[in-house]
């Protein structure tokens, strides 16, 4: 760490300074900081100007206590600043792509770095203290509501850079999308969920750095190892009594001149999707980049800047740098989200349950849907689950008819208990079986109960008045696309007369319709506590079926089709699940119906995530995979 540019510096930033203080601000004696005001002062970096005082000093000091005497007052010179110049700070970025799971379901409505602590976004907080030190080219990492961060650029002057792999990948993915904002600049990184009391920016930074903070006892926070200059060893999760990266960090450019290149290496390798950048940091560090460049690449250049990386430990006091780890943390930190966190889903559980937010506890996210999100929460010692419905439902699930459907189904024991449903938003709260588990798609047995349940719901006699008449549904999700021209499959016109043969064939073939489910993926099954305490013994009775969206009148053959493409399964899959159902080998036409619909049900989802993608959300492969069960599917079932 350059001490000079700290001292020149601080002389900056207050010119009133005591060299006392200047030798606490840059870790220094007392007597180095004297030598090197007047190395400064000869060399011309900077000058006398003036007087202030008195101040205390300890020279000549008395039983009385310390001697006061008049302060000298300095001031960097114009030759200081030129020495100060390869040191100024260029830029930052915040990264603020992710999601923030754990905030849940506050970040449902808002991105995590836009969540207020007392009464300010943690993000704008950032922003300022950058503006104040004097850095306001800041760009802004953003992927998930990405719109939502817009008016910072109007707000105060941000940059966006969108990181296109913010789902699929960590935060490694947001310095790569800032790389080449940051290649040859000297840069603050910092995380949108950070809150600083004391502003902790600079104009000028002396070296590459990591804030750090000593944590007292275990910790799962990322140790920091540092030789006697406080440079940075090696770094791994998890210790005791230690020094811990906690905060923002700081990259010269002759660090991302190092970091950068070996980066972008390792983006690029198989097994780092998961990788933080301080990941990189580490195998740079420890001798793993060397290795593993070498191992996948062979000899490059890069493995050369592994060697040399510097970055230093900059620690900040115990109550200074915030890094919450969820919405608990939050609360216990800012007590305005005990009562009120600003979400409309607390206070809907607030409402339902006639409790105050406070009394919400144990919230956690659950797996995400492809339609929509759910949380699950603990009041008055009881589990439950609260959906909302995902961005463009509104266009795709008519609610009235999922609450006709739940209604139908009540009094068979084969769905949950639900507490609360709006037919007009879709939110939904319904009771959460602790120990449960999801169907196992692969294990056999599992989907053969599965179908069983199924059964029981087609011959169950109960019905309502809507129905799911699949050629409609893939004609309104043709709409919904912006038409034929509009759907991105360059064969489309093609696809769509096979389409409309397949559905005059299934016209011919029409059986007595009855109430389906029509999404009765592996998930939607629920198995209860003691619902498997062996393959012979498994009460079907305690098998659950979920999410009630789609159901609706139709040939119950959709059911066994819909549960075969959701788990991507093929022929093979297709026949243990229609065994399953029938308790025997299905006849030819139950063949090809459950093929005509897997065909049918391929194309009308692979059309749903051509819209979903429209509206921003990304389904990797999903809409190839779905589209091949159509042109794969078809033809079987046609060749019956």
């Amino acid at each position: 760490m350059n001490k000079e540019v700290i001292l020149l510096r601080n002389i900056i930033e207050n010119d009133r300074i005591t060299q006392r203080e200047l030798a606490k601000a840059a870790g220094l004696s007392l007597g180095t900081v004297n030598k090197l005001i007047r190395k400064f002062l000869e060399g011309g970096l900077i000058e006398y100007s003036g007087e202030y005082g008195p101040v205390k000093t300890d020279a000549g000091k008395t039983r009385s206590g310390s001697k006061t005497e008049p302060g000298l007052r300095y001031a960097v010179t114009k030759k200081g600043y030129e020495f100060l110049k390869p040191y100024k700070v260029d830029c930052a970025v915040i990264m603020a792509a992710g999601f923030g799971s754990r905030f849940v379901p506050l970040t449902f409505e808002t991105p995590k770095g836009l969540l207020e602590v007392f009464g300010e976004p943690m993000m704008e907080r950032q922003i300022k203290q950058l503006i104040s030190a004097g850095v306001s080219d800041i760009a802004v990492i953003v992927g998930y509501l990405k719109e939502k961060f817009d008016y910072l650029t109007d707000k105060y002057g941000c940059k966006l850079i969108y990181n296109p792999e913010f789902e699929s990948k960590n935060n490694i993915s947001s310095i790569h999308a800032a790389r080449d904002y940051l290649r040859g600049r000297n840069a603050y990184i910092l995380s949108s969920d950070h809150w600083i009391r004391e502003n902790i920016f600079h104009a000028y930074e002396g070296a590459a750095w990591y804030a750090s903070r000593h944590f007292s006892g275990e910790t799962s926070e990322w140790v920091l190892l540092t030789d006697k200059k406080g440079r940075i060893t090696d770094t791994y999760a998890g210790g005791r009594d230690c020094e811990c990266m906690y905060g923002p960090a700081y990259f010269s450019r002759e660090f991302s001149e190092h970091f950068l290149p070996v980066l972008e290496k390792e983006y690029s390798m198989p097994g780092t999707s998961d990788y933080y950048w301080e990941d990189v940091l580490k195998d740079m560090l420890n001798g793993t980049a060397k290795k593993r460049l070498n191992a996948f690449y062979g000899h490059v250049p890069e493995i050369g800047l592994c060697d040399g990386i510097e970055m230093y430990v900059n620690p900040q006091p115990e109550d200074n740098v915030y890094e919450f780890e969820n919405l608990e943390e939050l609360r216990e930190f800012d007590p305005k989200y005990m009562e009120d966190s600003g979400s409309e889903a607390m206070r809907l559980v607030s409402r339902v349950f006639d409790v105050p937010e406070s009394e919400i506890s144990r919230i956690r996210r659950l797996k995400a849907g492809m339609t929509n999100n759910s949380w699950l929460f603990s009041v008055k010692g009881n589990s439950y689950i609260c959906r909302i419905p995902g961005q463009g439902t509104e266009k795709l699930i008519n609610r009235k008819e999922e609450k006709a459907s739940f209604e139908a189904v009540k009094d068979l024991n084969i769905t949950e208990k639900v507490i609360y449903y709006n037919e007009n938003d879709g939110y939904k709260i319904s009771e959460f079986y602790e120990d449960s588990r999801n169907a196992d798609p692969h294990n056999e047995t599992d989907m053969q109960y599965c179908m069983q349940k199924l059964k029981m719901l087609h011959g169950s006699g109960v019905s309502v008045t809507h129905h799911f008449d699949i050629g409609k549904k893939i004609s309104f999700y043709e709409e919904l696309c912006g038409g034929e021209q509009e759907i991105p499959f360059s064969d489309y016109p093609e696809i769509k007369k096979q389409k409309d043969e397949l559905l005059s064939w299934l016209s011919a073939h029409k059986r007595q319709e009855v109430l389906s489910h029509i999404d009765p993926v592996a998930d939607n099954f629920i198995f209860l506590k003691g619902a498997d305490i062996s393959d012979t013994e498994r009460d079907i009775d305690k098998i659950r079926l979920i999410d009630w969206e789609y159901a609706a009148m139709c040939d119950p053959m959709i059911d066994i089709a819909m549960c075969a493409i959701y788990s991507y399964m093929q022929e093979d899959g297709a026949m243990m699940l229609m065994c399953g159902y029938f308790g025997r080998e299905p006849d030819v036409e139950e063949k090809a119906l459950v093929y005509a619909y897997m065909a049918l049900g391929g194309l009308l989802w692979a059309l749903w995530g051509v819209y979903k993608e429209k509206l921003g959300v990304n389904f990797t492969d999903y809409t190839i995979k779905m589209y091949r069960y159509f042109k794969k599917y078809s033809v079987k079932a046609m060749s019956f």
